[in-house]
């Protein structure tokens, strides 16, 4: 049986991608098999976010060469199609394939074994306007599974090298998401995850049908518990979009919109598309309709210009809007994006101490979220055993409003939508209690570790 191995660098929708990709050698007879051992195909699914993710995905390709010479080394994502020439230069690479015509990758790899020439397959993706259906019928995880229902992105950030890799926006037909996300729960989840590029820009591309359509024709799919949106823009909240979310059972109180930066001229530099204060009354407007409602962002320190003054303005803005999480980043310089070009670059010092105190104000801001569901019970779909440590009588899970739940429970409720009562806040993670489980199966109750041990 012929073996490939799989090395994925950068976000979420890479993971995706790379478990859709895994669909195709398997239905191909492939099996596959650690990055580290000797394989028949490398395929390496790169990143090109920052400087440092070209150069970590070229350090694993020649890993991968050095691994099996005589191997099929593939490589595909957003730094081989913004690079492909790069990627060729270097010695023993057989195919790059960038972000689009992936299902022919099967084909490409026969005729490269038959003939051992070099293929670029990499096209100009500012062409491409329909959507690379891919799926994946099934996760490593069993918990949760992620559904790509869009690619590409048209804002061009100064600091975004993406919409160059990926893409313009475009959307997965309703019906193909609908049928895979029916496909997942007879697989099993209960909990399913939309991703994208772009995520709240799904519909941009598709006549009179947007991403609230789409929640409702989700909200209709039995047997789904959860839906979760991995990250959305505060201008693509509309009054539709909160409707639903606050409307549908199935939706979870939990929402990711980007922030960036906190400082009005720091927003404008980056060609963010809001006002701190067109943002607040967003997040106001979602706050009255869910009370209760976890909104985490994403916050890049130190970008070009950024004074200490913008800085304070943003650190006060964060503070007054209570995230429930924030995800810190130091500007980093992506080579061929306008923000590298800036002057006033900051002082790598300053970024680290900035980003030193904004974790620290995420984490209270986390703890005070944490703290307001003490005493109350949440749904909670275990994941795992705490930490990894099976035999512990421990289970780790997510409730609707992604607050980490730590609670007593036997492995056979991974997976199952448990009410848990919260005893203890924490910025990290909440311990509970679990009251029931939300299935007509019954409750097993934990063994103590000593019990269990043989």
């Amino acid at each position: 049986m012929p073996s490939v191995a799989f090395y994925t660098l950068g976000c979420k929708v890479n993971f995706y991608d790379t478990e859709a990709i895994w669909q195709l050698f398997k239905n191909d007879g492939y099996e596959q098999v650690d990055f580290e051992a000797t394989a028949d195909v490398y395929l390496i699914n790169t990143c090109t976010v920052t400087n440092t993710g070209d150069k970590k995905s070229r350090q694993i390709i020649r890993r991968a060469v050095r691994r099996n010479p005589d191997a099929v080394i593939a490589v595909t994502g957003c730094y081989a199609q913004t690079s492909p020439a790069e990627i060729l230069a270097i010695p023993g690479v057989d195919l790059v394939i960038g972000t689009q015509d992936r299902e022919q990758l099967m084909t490409h790899i026969r005729s490269i074994q038959a003939d051992r020439e070099p293929v670029n397959a990499v096209r100009n993706i500012m062409k491409t306007r329909q959507f690379e259906e891919l799926d994946v019928p099934d996760f490593a995880e069993r918990t949760r599974a992620f559904l790509k229902i869009q690619e590409g992105c048209n804002n061009f950030c100064t600091f975004c090298i993406i919409p160059w890799s990926r893409g313009l926006s475009r959307s997965r037909d309703p019906q193909s998401v609908v049928a895979q996300a029916r496909q997942l729960v007879a697989a099993g989840y209960k909990e399913i995850v939309l991703t994208g590029i772009h995520t709240g820009g799904y519909g941009d591309d598709l006549d009179n049908y947007r991403l609230a359509d789409l929640l409702w024709a989700l909200d209709e799919v039995d047997g789904l518990e959860r839906v979760r949106i991995s990250s959305i823009e505060a201008s693509q909240i509309d009054e539709r979009v909160i409707e639903v979310l606050n409307r549908s059972d199935k939706m979870c109180r939990h929402l990711h919109i980007p922030l960036q930066a906190g400082d009005d001229e720091v927003l404008r530099r980056m060609r963010r598309k809001y006002t701190t204060a067109e943002f607040a009354e967003k997040i106001r407007l979602l706050h009255e309709a869910m009370p209760g409602v976890a909104i985490t962002t994403d916050v890049i320190v130190g970008f070009p210009g950024e004074t200490e003054e913008m800085f304070e303005r943003g650190y006060r803005f964060m503070e007054e809007l209570g995230f429930a999480e924030m995800h810190v980043f130091p500007y980093s310089k992506r080579t061929g994006t306008p923000a590298a070009r800036m002057e006033d670059q900051v002082d790598e010092e300053v970024k680290h101490a900035r980003v030193h105190r904004l974790i620290e104000l995420s984490e209270r801001m986390q703890l005070r979220y944490a703290e307001g569901f003490v005493g109350q019970v949440l749904d909670v779909i275990p994941e795992r055993d705490y930490k990894g440590a099976p035999g512990t009588g421990l289970l780790m899970g997510y409730s609707g409003n992604y607050i980490q739940v730590v609670f007593d429970g036997a492995a056979s409720l991974v997976g199952e939508l448990c009410r848990v009562h919260i005893t203890e806040a924490g910025a990290n993670e909440c311990r509970g209690n679990l009251v029931r489980v939300l299935e007509s199966k019954p409750i097993v109750a934990a063994q103590p570790a000593a019990a269990g041990a043989r």
